[in-house]
């Protein structure tokens, strides 16, 4: 019961992504397993070759027969990892989603990212797939046969309910990292048209990230005549985020795409209605009923579903009614990591 967990950069980055590595190797380790932490180059997901070459050398000085479970952060851009490790060393792919499908990528990259994922995938003796909808758009657009895929989805711990804000304003909070795929700017437009309406919306996430997508987004709320009534709060420590969280009346994220969705599954456990989109993997971590999904970069249908959730009392009591239902059976993550530890067994 070894392995090793090799993640690209600051294994403390505020995402999803290493929130999950992070959870899942400490389960891991609290069943017994013996994990050897691996911090590969921060260039990924776009390395030079340099970066490539110190990932590779790596990866390939780890002891044989020990399976390397490979983020798919850096794995993605690492068409020649077989190569490179031999096939003494086996191979786990973890995808949170594919590369190739992050928003506002160029045509010519994301199909160089779509044929190197493809080929480091044909090595992975398992892959890990953090949701369904991951787990089929690997069988079909990569060619990962299902036999090796194992779908491990993100665990979610027990949470106290929302209290709510107890004003005569909506509190909105949107979580998630100020990247063009979170959709925070389809957020924006969608509110301006919905001025009429008694709301205020805290976005909480990281704006370092990518700079100018923060800029663009300051820019559009100022433009939109919103900055009294959207505070970006950004990256949170975790007392503030709880703080957050038990003072919402709602959660609301206009997501383009999601491998899994942590924060629309945090909002459940909280006993929140959400409003967000059909994107990906979004309705696995959102159960009918609990929220109103809407098809993404459609704001007309956001300002609609937005309505609903700030105007109807009673559509949201109902819709948060049924996100506490839900919460009951939400994945912990002992589940995600005993999954994880599947795919790691079956590949040794």
């Amino acid at each position: 019961m070894r392995a090793v967990l090799a993640v690209p950069g600051d294994p403390d980055t505020p995402t999803g992504g290493y929130g999950y590595d992070r959870r899942v190797a400490a389960e891991l380790v609290r069943a017994g397993w013996t994990l050897e932490r691996l911090r590969l180059p921060d260039a990924f997901p776009a390395p030079d070759t340099r970066a490539l070459d110190e990932a590779y050398a790596a990866l390939a000085t780890q002891p044989e027969g020990v399976p390397l479970l490979v983020d798919g952060l850096a794995l993605g851009a690492m068409p020649d990892v077989g190569a490179a490790i031999g096939a003494a060393r086996p191979l786990v792919a973890l995808v949170h989603h594919p590369l190739a499908l992050e928003t506002g990528l160029a045509a010519p990259r994301a199909a160089a990212l779509r044929q190197t994922e493809r080929r480091a995938l044909a090595c992975a003796r398992r892959v890990v797939a953090t949701s369904r909808a991951t787990a089929a758009t690997l069988a079909a657009d990569y060619g990962v046969p299902a036999s090796r895929i194992v779908v491990a989805p993100p665990g979610t711990d027990p949470a106290p309910r929302s209290r709510g804000s107890g004003g005569d304003a909506v509190a909105l909070l949107s979580v998630g990292t100020l990247v063009p795929r979170k959709g925070h700017d389809r957020l924006v437009d969608a509110l301006a048209g919905l001025r009429d309406a008694r709301w205020r919306l805290t976005i909480v996430g990281d704006d370092t990230r990518d700079p100018r997508t923060a800029d663009a987004l300051r820019a559009r709320i100022a433009a939109a005549g919103l900055a009294d009534r959207i505070a970006l709060a950004g990256a949170v420590d975790g007392a503030t985020l709880d703080a957050l969280w038990a003072g919402a009346d709602a959660f609301v994220l206009a997501s383009r795409h999601e491998g899994y969705g942590m924060a629309y599954a945090e909002a459940i456990a909280r006993g929140l209605p959400v409003v967000g989109t059909t994107a990906g993997a979004i309705p696995e971590a959102v159960p009918a009923g609990a929220g109103l999904l809407v098809p993404p970069d459609d704001p007309g249908a956001l300002r609609a579903a937005l309505r609903t959730m700030v105007e109807n009392r009673d559509a949201r009591a109902r819709l948060a009614a049924a996100a506490r239902v839900a919460a009951a059976a939400q994945p912990r993550w002992a589940d995600t990591a005993a999954r994880v530890a599947d795919a790691l067994e079956q590949a040794r």
